[in-house]
């Protein structure tokens, strides 16, 4: 058993490991995204000390979203609210052939615009294609991604049963490297021992990532985590049609709610807002707050009828508020932040960019132990066995 689970192991890890190492390679940059952009983007990430007054109010979503409208000459989809300190981002994109996304960056306080943000020339956005879908078509990229990624998870699963020892003698060799070894010995040991070290973490990466490669993987983790409850059962909810009166104007109640709920958000807590309902007339209005920016898992998600602005009920894992949702929606909402190890913070994300830097060196150093062993067994087939000397036959009488 254990000499097939080492075929298996052998054969899958050559099929996935250039896939494997991409995947991991570009996952190490995306761990500290928010970080690099606050670093490299203040000019337009932050705003400047004294751009605003203690007293200051934002402008309104339907000014920032003339404003932005102007510069690029597409219809807004959305707006974010960074937070203290933060600008405002005004997102736009669409979807089919000439699929876009773009985003405006204002100073929400006086409607300067300072950034106007193309994916197609940002250094993150090439980072998460490749990350995504190998730069390739989504359509052929994603699935090849998501295979690989199941094949890596059969990869921990076969590669702890090689690593487990089998006395106690090997397990003293299993937990460290032996760094004053040969070459050979010590690639094999990186291998081995760090590929245990990783597993756990790595796991984590898998699994939440899968949740983007498989809808039956999305759909029977959420079935686990919530003791037997369905994606499909979440309801979002409409509004009602019947309450559309003359002159109704869906900018004007969208700046109402959004004065409505910006009341009762802690000062450090971001807020969006989304403009879906300006072309669905079923549509209702969505306000945001996000607790902790920088990640996304923390918000507490309103819904308002557009006519009547009356609050509507949703359900489903990103409904509502987060300190009252379940644990199994709670998981939900945390998975890219689990993904990226923001959930902890910036020891989360060292966490998980040097898990995926080890991910990305065992295909390496897996390959390194297999020619290693190939070119023995050429050595091996090409020395001629020794033969035993001709013992002299005593003569005939």
């Amino acid at each position: 058993m254990r000499k097939l689970v080492g075929k298996v192991h052998l054969w899958l890890g050559l099929a996935s490991g250039l896939i494997v190492f991409i995947i991991s390679i570009t996952g190490c940059l995306l761990a500290f995204e928010w970080e690099l952009r606050s670093l490299f983007g203040k000019q337009w990430f932050h705003l400047e000390p004294g751009a605003k007054t203690a007293q200051a109010a934002p402008l309104p979503p339907s000014a920032l979203r003339a404003i932005a409208e102007k510069e690029l000459g597409k219809t807004a989809q959305g707006i974010i609210y960074g937070g203290k300190n933060y600008s405002s981002v005004v997102q736009f994109y669409g979807r089919g052939e000439n699929a876009y996304y773009q985003q405006v960056f204002v100073n929400p306080y006086n409607g300067k615009v300072l950034k106007v943000w193309d994916a197609r020339s940002d250094f993150f956005r090439v980072v998460l294609e490749g990350h995504f879908s190998l730069w390739l078509p989504r359509k052929i990229g994603q699935p090849i991604v998501a295979y690989a990624t199941l094949v890596f998870f059969v990869l921990l699963v076969s590669g702890l049963v090689l690593w487990w020892p089998r006395n106690k003698a090997a397990r003293k060799q299993r937990f460290s490297v032996k760094w004053d070894a040969k070459w050979k010995r010590k690639n094999y040991d990186l291998h081995n021992v760090l590929g245990f070290y990783v597993m756990s973490i790595a796991l984590i990466l898998v699994i939440t990532g899968l949740v983007w490669g498989f809808k039956w993987w999305s759909n029977g983790l959420y079935y686990v985590t919530t003791g037997g409850k369905s994606l499909s059962q979440a309801v979002i909810p409409i509004s009602d049609t019947t309450r559309l009166t003359p002159g109704h104007s869906v900018a004007q109640n969208t700046d109402i709610v959004w004065a409505r709920v910006w009341k009762s958000k802690p000062a450090e807590s971001g807020m969006s807002m989304y403009f879906g309902a300006d072309k669905d007339p079923k549509a209702a209005i969505s306000a945001t707050i996000n607790h902790r920016p920088g990640t996304y898992y923390k918000t507490d998600n309103y819904l308002f009828d557009q006519y009547t602005l009356q609050p509507l009920k949703a359900t489903g894992p990103y409904a509502g508020k987060y300190a009252e949702a379940a644990m199994g929606d709670k998981l939900r909402r945390m998975n890219y932040d689990l993904h990226v190890g923001a959930v902890w913070g910036l020891p989360g994300k060292l966490l998980m960019f040097f898990a995926s830097l080890i991910c990305a060196s065992l295909p390496i150093t897996g390959l390194c132990v297999w020619l290693g062993r190939k070119k023995k067994a050429k050595k091996a087939k090409k020395v001629p066995l020794k033969q035993a000397p001709v013992q002299p036959q005593p003569a005939l009488s």
